[in-house]
């Protein structure tokens, strides 16, 4: 009965941590029509959750055993602070500018398929037939579901389907590079000193490019970087590894199917955004592509 409970419970913790995750790009969107830039909204979401990164991190590291670590380990870790959530999050931020919020979702879902590509490239790790084929099923959904969106919003598409797939790209490279690490550092240490630096270089990109206040937007962009930073950064990182543990790695892989549909329905309901029945059909297949790569993986492992 216990177990049925904690079951439940994680369940619901994934779900929720997945939904917030998904409102990311909607809340994005939303302060785009208060003509802000890219990289103001992201220096908003740095500013804010900047403070309970640092935080966290002076709680494990009070809590947390010294673990050694070299000058090297410092190095890549700044570096793949720097790829994997100042150049991932830049360039789906640019995205965003372009494309639908669902679109984007539907694209940065397929970041798994290329972990097991540079996997295979790089680390010289195999993939199986089944793998091979759930990865042409899911980028045979992207092109499904992109396939008319330039004729329905224009050649500009294509440049926001561009960014965000380098933003799958720097982040599938964090996950892959990162790996050895985190054993060294803790997931909880090595995330929030990845943050950090991404802050830092956030900080740094405003300060060299930017050329006006970020004090004058309306109050509305304010209220929406505290809510891309607390609700759809901060809080779910936490429910989403806090679920893992409770459920383990391979169901919450199944309700993660749940990211792109959350995003679109939430796009629908505060954007207006709605899908064509090719991309929603594009959407599914991608989902289940995801799917098949994930569950094959974790019977594997």
């Amino acid at each position: 009965m216990q177990k049925s409970r904690t079951f439940i419970y994680g369940i619901l913790l994934g779900l929720l941590g997945i939904v917030l995750f998904s409102s990311k790009a909607v809340m994005v969107k939303l302060a785009y029509r208060y003509e802000i830039d890219p990289i103001s909204i992201l220096l908003l979401r740095m500013v804010f959750s900047f403070p309970f990164y640092l935080v966290t991190l002076f709680y494990v590291r009070k809590k947390s055993a010294v673990v050694k670590t070299t000058s090297k380990d410092w190095i890549w870790l700044a570096f793949f602070g720097f790829i994997g959530y100042y150049l991932a999050s830049y360039f789906d931020f640019i995205g965003l500018v372009y494309i639908k919020a669902s679109l984007e979702r539907i694209i940065l879902f397929v970041y798994p398929t290329v972990v097991l590509l540079l996997n295979k490239f790089f680390l010289k790790q195999s993939i199986t037939k089944t793998r091979v084929g759930a990865i042409a099923l899911t980028y045979l959904g992207i092109i499904i579901a992109f396939g008319n969106e330039v004729a329905i919003s224009g050649i500009e598409s294509l440049l926001g389907g561009f960014f965000v797939v380098l933003s799958a790209i720097t982040y599938a490279s964090y996950l892959v590079g990162s790996g050895w690490l985190i054993p060294k550092f803790g997931v909880t240490r090595f995330t929030s000193y990845a943050m950090i630096v991404s802050c830092i270089c956030v900080f740094i990109h405003y300060g060299i490019s930017m050329k006006t206040s970020i004090l004058g937007y309306p109050w509305q962009v304010y209220f929406l970087g505290f809510l891309i930073a607390f609700f759809a950064t901060v809080i779910p990182s936490f429910l989403v590894s806090q679920a893992i543990k409770m459920i383990n790695s391979s169901n919450f892989a199944v309700i993660a199917g749940a990211g792109p549909i959350s995003t679109i329905i939430l796009a629908a309901i505060f954007l207006g955004e709605r899908l064509t029945i090719l991309q929603f059909l594009g959407a599914i297949v991608v989902i289940i592509g995801i799917l098949l790569v994930s569950l094959k993986k974790q019977k594997k492992t």
